[in-house]
């Protein structure tokens, strides 16, 4: 929300984790100060549209003048973004292998299915967020998800059942999987609404070790 993408690109904590990941680096802007999302305050009309249409030509580009492989990539956004990332995971899950929603949740009222196929998600977030609460909050006249409820749509969408949970550095992780191996991991911090890179590398580093992404 209010972010741009030259901030992100300028972000040194971030170019430093994709050339140690060996990756691209791509960030995304909203056309406005915030996603054209379903529910969102500044147009609760929306349906989204707009915004998949602007992914779906940007994943064309970065395959067709970039030869970027997305199936070796990762969507990942913070707050707001997560909220664009939790609506490209059940709307356009078949754009990238994996994503990363940190902090996000969808706008009420949260979608009672998804349309898009399961994939990969570490959904992270912290424990005591007063922005983005796990318990969503009301704002002008709309209200944020409520994060557990969404992870429970979403593993009976895609068939996910609870497997181990792990410690991630500073991440605690209850994992789940499917049939076909998709992940869907829930991932708390202690703290508010905040976000390292951190996340980023641990989560990564599941993908690959799940073999959703490869090693290089």
């Amino acid at each position: 929300y209010r972010g741009s993408a030259a901030g992100m690109m300028r972000n040194k904590s971030m170019i430093k984790l994709a050339s140690e990941l060996g990756v691209a680096l791509v960030a995304t802007k909203s056309f406005a100060a915030d996603w054209r999302i379903p529910g969102t305050p500044s147009d609760p009309q929306s349906n989204g549209q707009l915004e998949f249409d602007y992914f779906e030509e940007l994943a064309e580009v970065l395959k067709s003048k970039h030869n970027i492989d997305l199936d070796r990539s990762v969507s990942a956004g913070f707050s707001a973004g997560g909220m664009m990332v939790w609506n490209l995971i059940c709307h356009r899950s078949h754009l990238f292998a994996a994503y990363i929603p940190v902090s996000g949740t969808f706008w009420e009222p949260s979608p009672a299915s998804c349309d898009a196929p399961p994939t990969n998600v570490i959904h992270i977030h912290g424990d005591n967020d007063p922005v983005v609460p796990l318990l969503g909050r009301p704002i002008a006249t709309t209200h944020q998800g409520k994060v557990p409820e969404v992870l429970a749509m979403y593993a009976k969408h895609g068939g996910y059942q609870k497997t181990n949970k792990t410690q991630r550095g500073k991440l605690s992780c209850q994992g789940a999987k499917n049939a076909e191996d998709k992940i869907l991991d829930f991932c708390l911090f202690e703290g508010g609404h905040s976000f390292s890179t951190n996340y980023i590398r641990q989560a990564w580093q599941t993908f690959v070790k799940s073999g959703v992404l490869p090693t290089s």
